[in-house]
């Protein structure tokens, strides 16, 4: 965190050069973020280069109070938000493809994980919006409580029921889906 603090000093006080190390650090996993929230790859890149730009923009209103990423992720999931509503874009899911299948080259295996990431995506996406925000930059950002309660603007509470409420929805919902990779797992041990 203070090295994020030094870096935004810099860029402050006009070495442009130091914002690279800001990109360098978040970009993965803003464009994990925003690809889940659109489920198109080109439209995740634009939107990232967007956000960056505006991030960029905005720097001076950082005020330090909260956690830097928290403040960027709400600039950024703010500014792709306005773009849904301008474009009249659907929140999409998408697939989260096996990258790197360690020592598991045998053809189903690598079927089966591609199935069950489809499988969990398509649950995921079942979720309202607030939820499924909060579940991703829980579990996937790996944000703090208080970080999505910054961001979201929610109290720390709201996001721990929330979180909770869609846990439930989605252990629900295998349990109502007979069948399926989650369903098996459900019903084990």
């Amino acid at each position: 965190m203070e090295e994020e603090r030094q870096w935004i000093e810099e860029v402050l006080s006009g070495n442009k050069q130091a914002y690279a190390q800001i990109i360098n650090k978040y970009k993965n996993p803003l464009y994990a973020t925003i690809l889940r929230m659109t489920g198109n790859q080109q439209d995740a890149v634009d939107l990232v280069q967007e956000s960056f730009i505006k991030i960029y923009r905005q720097l001076e209103k950082f005020d330090g109070k909260g956690s830097f990423s928290s403040w960027m992720y709400r600039v950024a999931i703010n500014h792709c938000m306005d773009e849904f509503r301008k474009k009249r874009f659907k929140m999409e899911q998408v697939e989260v493809k096996e990258n790197d299948v360690k020592d598991f080259h045998h053809p189903e295996v690598i079927f089966l994980k591609k199935e069950k990431n489809r499988q969990l995506e398509k649950l995921i996406g079942s979720l309202p919006e607030d939820e499924r925000m909060i579940l991703l930059l829980r579990y996937v950002n790996e944000q703090s409580y208080n970080e999505i309660s910054e961001f979201m603007n929610l109290s720390v509470a709201t996001v721990r029921n929330k979180l909770h409420r869609a846990k439930k929805k989605l252990r629900e919902t295998i349990n109502e889906e007979k069948g399926g990779y989650f369903h098996e797992m459900s019903n084990e041990g």
